[in-house]
């Protein structure tokens, strides 16, 4: 038998509005066409699943492959695969862990760490494109609840639903 879903309120039509939104956010900023874009302009000629691992492991560095797995939510058949490319290719290098030698840690090459900087930079230099005609008011607000809902979407599903049962309103600012 199944455990039961938690019990989560009805959604209300702002939360409708907003998961559209950043639905549509996420799919358009993780398109190919947009990734093309970014690549070229940063210089940078690797797929959209080793850019968003080269990033990873910078946030993260160093990871075992599991962790690095985990982190990106895929098999870690594919995290074996995409290491090994990005490291025949010079963007990372494994070491030794120093917690058990037997296993190994990614960590992003000079290199690596190049083109992670060259696809931030590309990437803020595109947002600031898309977002040329918001104030600078609008983009400090906009910065500041989009940090704030990446901050509350770390969190576990479960404190999150646990939180809001016991009257808890989550993050304020």
């Amino acid at each position: 038998m199944s455990p039961s879903p938690p019990a989560v309120p009805p959604a209300s039509p702002a939360a409708v509005e907003i998961e559209r939104a950043l639905t549509r956010v996420a799919y358009l900023s993780a398109g190919a066409r947009r990734h093309d874009w970014l690549a070229s302009l940063a210089g940078v000629p690797l797929d959209r699943a080793a850019v968003a691992m080269l990033r990873r492991i910078a946030e993260h560095d160093p990871l075992r492959p599991g962790e690095l797995a985990q982190v990106l939510a895929v098999q870690a058949s594919h995290v074996t695969r995409q290491v090994q490319r990005l490291q025949r290719a010079g963007y990372v290098t494994r070491t030794p862990d120093p917690d058990d030698p037997r296993a190994r840690r990614i960590l992003l090459t000079p290199l690596g760490e190049e083109a992670v900087a060259r696809l931030g930079d590309a990437g803020a230099r595109g947002m600031q494109l898309v977002l040329a005609d918001w104030s600078p008011a609008e983009l400090r607000l906009l910065a500041r609840l989009v940090c704030r809902m990446a901050d509350v979407l770390r969190a576990d599903p479960a404190d999150i639903v646990d939180a809001a049962g016991s009257g808890g309103k989550g993050h304020t600012s």
